[in-house]
């Protein structure tokens, strides 16, 4: 405890400062930093080598805090009782005296926010005056990080200090939901759609023909280990990385299980430490097996796409 209590020190002395901290989360591991500075925000952006129009995720401790810079609603409230904290983000109105600064929205006059659910960066909010930006620490476009050790392997030196919480527990990034006038899925994630249908009664679809960027994870190219991908393939070719999803006999040796049993929960879990292996292997081609596209596997299969059109 003590030494959580030291760490949490470390990173708040270095935000308060407008540094960059990476930050556990229970989806991916963040790149942090103060919400309200334009001075901060600038350097996530600058670290990722991150699009400016593309907005950030603002993370919140509690609902006293979100207020001050958003309008909530019904919808919310249902949803932030039964998944908060936890693996969803909100896209809301902001307020018009709100202080997130302009590098957050991208001028927009929404923000999209969540309640993180890692008992390290929970207390580390808490101990803030503010909420924290933080996009997965990565550079942007690459494979998201689940673990302190990812976040070095992208960023090295370059950010002051990385807060561990051990490794990501979900593995996956949020789902996004937009709640500005109808509810609609910008982005699938942590949360399955059937789940927020049954909590809000409603017929919500996911929006893949946003043509400009509302939230994070909306790119036509992400989650790159920057190698090419095929995907639905039965048989591997022999110089591939074979990605499978259940067990069985192969005639080839460079297979890697997210699943041995088809648990797709499990192997959304195991994507991003998977895809970073195979990179680190040198790889020059991974092949994807068919994966059901149901569930947590239709968060896989978007991420693989998107991946594969490096």
């Amino acid at each position: 405890m003590k030494n959580n209590l030291s760490n949490i020190k470390k990173a708040k002395y270095y935000l308060d400062k407008n540094e960059c901290v990476g930050i556990p989360t229970e989806t991916v591991y963040g790149l942090a930093a103060n919400a309200y500075s334009n001075v901060a925000t600038t350097k996530i952006f600058r670290l990722k080598k991150r699009p400016k129009k593309n907005p950030l995720i603002v993370h919140y401790h509690s609902l006293k805090m979100l207020k001050i810079d958003c309008e909530i609603n019904n919808f919310f409230y249902k949803l932030y009782k039964i998944f908060c904290p936890g693996p969803i983000t909100f896209v809301l109105k902001l307020k018009k005296n709100s202080k997130i600064s302009k590098n957050v929205t991208n001028g927009k006059k929404t923000l999209a926010v969540r309640f993180p659910k890692n008992s390290v960066t929970i207390k580390l909010l808490k101990n803030l005056k503010y909420p924290l930006a933080a996009p997965s620490a990565n550079i942007s476009n690459r494979i998201s990080p689940v673990s302190k050790e990812d976040v070095k392997d992208e960023f090295g030196k370059k950010i002051k200090y990385i807060l561990d919480g051990g490794r990501s527990k979900i593995g996956l990034e949020s789902t996004i939901i937009s709640l500005i006038h109808k509810p609609e899925i910008l982005r699938l994630g942590g949360v399955e759609i059937k789940k927020i249908k049954k909590i809000i009664n409603y017929d919500i679809k996911y929006n893949t023909k946003k043509k400009r960027i509302a939230s994070p994870g909306q790119e036509k190219v992400h989650y790159s280990p920057e190698i090419p991908i095929r995907l639905n393939v039965s048989e591997a070719k022999q110089d591939e990385a074979f990605i499978l999803i259940k067990k069985r006999k192969l005639s080839c040796k460079n297979f890697y299980y997210l699943s041995k049993n088809k648990n797709l929960k499990y192997a959304a879990k195991n994507l991003y430490k998977t895809l970073r292996m195979i990179k680190k292997k040198k790889f020059k081609s991974i092949a994807v097996e068919k994966i059901p596209n149901k569930g947590f596997g239709q968060a896989i299969n978007d991420r693989l796409l998107r991946a594969s059109r490096f």
